[in-house]
């Protein structure tokens, strides 16, 4: 029973030893700096950001699905 007790032990100070590792390696490289960069690097200059241009084959218009989709909220099918 020791022995489980001990290896419980080590394996959650190994996990947090390696958790604070990681995490002071993110901020001495500058992972930590700018956080929207990374939300918004996706987006190319044709693509403004939080504007959805991308649809699925054969999903038709974004006012075809916008009123495809009011019928199904008001209770309509298709």
């Amino acid at each position: 029973m020791t022995l489980i007790y001990i290896f419980i032990f080590g394996s959650v100070l190994v996990f947090g030893i390696t958790a604070v590792a990681g995490f002071v390696w993110a901020i001495r490289t500058g992972q930590m700096r700018n956080f929207s960069a990374g939300a918004t690097s996706i987006f190319d200059d044709e693509e403004p950001v939080g504007t959805m241009t991308d649809t699925f084959p054969g999903a038709g218009t974004h006012a075809d699905r916008d009123t495809k989709q009011e019928g199904r909220d008001s209770g309509q099918r298709d």
